[in-house]
């Protein structure tokens, strides 16, 4: 009877990520268009900070006690963002890259990914870890502000009617939206783990498989509506932002409440996050994720599930 509930109230969550992620993409649309910030910072700001609230919320839940899900959640997450999320949203529509991208967001995508396997070298990711990951945030922060304004400055806006209804309306959008993703993120994943419990997986399976496909539903979900909209900008950006949120950020906050202990066996699970995320610069050349790609790098994240529950 327990696992009938947990499964209504899982497809409950699924519903509350779709309705969710339409509204943060058509609020942030608005807001770029208004302020002339290019989608791609959108998608790699407001977009990517609200659809990594659920990884963030996972990580806060779990700190401390079960630091192992802190860890599976952010590796398996990123591994998903690209595996699954780009990969499937290649497939439904080939996937223009932006040059920045490629010059400048992937490779911060992957410096930060190397900064936190030094920082595990030593068997833990500690509470002053943990401080250093949360300065490299406010970092990365100033650069995308820097960024928006740069946008800003190169393109002009000579719409001036109902601005305050306009973008009072956007705000209150993107608001609901990373509500109702958060709502549904804590549905989807606290009743996954309670299935996933009934076939007695471990806590880092539970982190790198369950909960780290719960938490990227929303970069999912978010994407493909975007993508639909024709904003691939923001779909890519939102899933490079929220790789880069998840160590600096979400892992940030998680090591500075009570450090993360590092495993040998996780090391297996960062050279296939770093594997991933470099797949992403095969579009250096053509500038496009296509079907085929899309299909690998989705067929390559379904052989990593399997040989994770495997071992």
């Amino acid at each position: 009877m327990e696992v009938i509930l947990s499964a209504v109230l899982l497809l409950i969550g699924l519903i509350l990520l779709c309705f969710g992620g339409n509204w943060l993409v058509s609020g942030g649309v608005t807001i770029a268009k208004k302020f002339r910030i290019s989608n791609l910072v959108i998608g790699m700001t407001i977009v990517a900070y609200g659809t990594s609230t659920p990884e963030l919320a996972a990580s806060i839940a779990a700190a401390g006690d079960h630091s192992a899900i802190i860890l599976g959640n952010i590796v398996g997450s990123n591994i998903a963002n690209v595996g699954m999320v780009i990969g499937v949203a290649a497939i439904l529509v080939p996937l223009a890259v932006h040059k920045s991208v490629l010059r400048k967001e992937i490779p911060i995508m992957l410096g930060v990914s190397a900064l936190l396997i030094l920082l595990s070298i030593d068997g833990e990711l500690s509470q002053y870890d943990g401080i250093l990951l949360l300065i490299g945030l406010g970092i990365f922060a100033v650069y995308t502000f820097r960024s928006a304004l740069k946008q800003r400055e190169k393109s002009k806006d000579d719409s001036n009617s109902n601005k305050n209804n306009i973008y009072l309306k956007s705000i209150g959008l993107i608001a609901i939206g990373i509500v109702v993703l958060y709502i549904g993120a804590i549905l989807t994943v606290d009743n996954a783990v309670v299935i996933a419990s009934e076939f007695g997986l471990s806590e880092k399976i539970i982190g790198l498989t369950v909960i780290a496909i719960g938490t990227s539903l929303p970069e999912l979900i978010t994407s493909i509506i975007a993508i639909r909209k024709g904003h691939s900008d923001i779909g890519i950006g939102n899933i490079i932002g929220s790789n880069i949120y998840n160590i600096l950020m979400i892992m940030g906050v998680g090591a500075s409440l009570g450090g993360v202990l590092i495993t040998a066996d996780v090391y297996v699970d960062y050279a296939i996050m770093l594997i991933f995320s470099i797949s992403l610069l095969i579009g250096l050349k053509t500038k496009i994720i296509n079907r085929t790609m899309g299909i690998i790098l989705a067929t390559g994240y379904v052989l990593y599930l399997i040989t994770t529950f495997v071992k």
